[in-house]
């Protein structure tokens, strides 16, 4: 009886946890089916007439489809450029025990973004840099690099490193080791740091705040134009975040099964 009763409590905190995280995003999304009337009436209307006006201001009068593509450009050269310099990073620290060299990358990911606004903003103005492609790229590779570099140290740390002490035996070296053996027995953890670090990508508002104008403007900064000094537009505001909050909530349910073996992987080292 007594064990009924824990498991009663556990499942009754397991639901209303659950239910704590969710509930702003059941609520901005009801929101984005409301009319401005709706929205603001209080007590709270949780019976309405659903309408998708929201959505079309959103991607019909605000281009949001533009923004679409500069957040999916950024994100995804981002996340490139960080594979690419990190996972060779990642296994040189797992291999040789470069902790300072963590520990400084680390620091670097740790300290608040806007430390490094005001140079990248001076280094991009004087290179004619502003409202580019590779301005964003650039600043958003300071937010993805330390996580691709954490992520795999720590998954690189958990492959035996007798798999590799045969390939040496063999006359492997150290870069056939590391293409042919190590990445292809790391795809969850690369999975794990691609997925992480799209999605910090994705949402940085700081960077593309400072950096960005009209042509480069991504999906975070997009949802200033519901907004006024004498008005905001609730709805606009609502559907805008719920079509920002989409692609990197899908990638996360796609991949969930990697993320998850991919973090417990790195997390079990010794």
């Amino acid at each position: 009886m007594k064990k009924n009763g824990f498991t009663i409590l556990f499942y009754a905190a397991v639901v209303m946890l659950v239910m704590i995280v969710l509930m702003p995003f059941l609520w901005m999304l009801a929101s984005s089916l409301k009319t401005q009337v709706d929205i603001v009436a209080w007590p709270p209307k949780f019976v309405f007439s659903p309408t998708f006006q929201n959505y079309y201001k959103v991607f019909e009068e605000q281009d949001f489809i533009r923004y679409f593509i500069n957040s999916t450009v950024v994100a995804v050269f981002a996340v490139g450029v960080s594979l690419l310099l990190g996972l060779p990073a990642a296994y040189s620290i797992a291999r040789f025990s470069q902790r300072r060299l963590a520990l400084v990358i680390l620091l670097a990911r740790l300290m608040p973004g806007i430390s490094f606004l005001m140079p990248w903003y001076i280094i991009f103005s004087r290179l004619g840099l502003m409202d580019s492609y590779v301005a964003l790229v650039l600043s958003h590779v300071l937010i993805t690099l330390p996580i691709v570099v954490w992520i795999m140290s720590s998954y690189f740390d958990t492959i035996p490193l007798e798999l590799e002490e045969s390939a040496m035996i063999d006359g492997a070296s150290r870069h056939y080791i590391f293409l042919k053996i190590i990445l292809p027995l790391s795809g969850p953890g690369i999975i794990t740091a691609t997925t992480l670090s799209f999605i910090f990508s994705w949402n940085n508002f700081l960077f593309s705040q400072v950096l960005s104008m009209e042509k480069t403007r991504t999906l975070p900064i997009a949802v200033f134009n519901f907004l006024s000094y004498a008005d905001i537009d609730w709805g606009g505001v609502m559907a805008a975040s719920v079509a920002i909050m989409a692609p990197a909530l899908i990638l996360t349910m796609v991949f969930q099964r990697y993320v998850v073996s991919g973090l417990t992987m790195g997390a079990v080292k010794g």
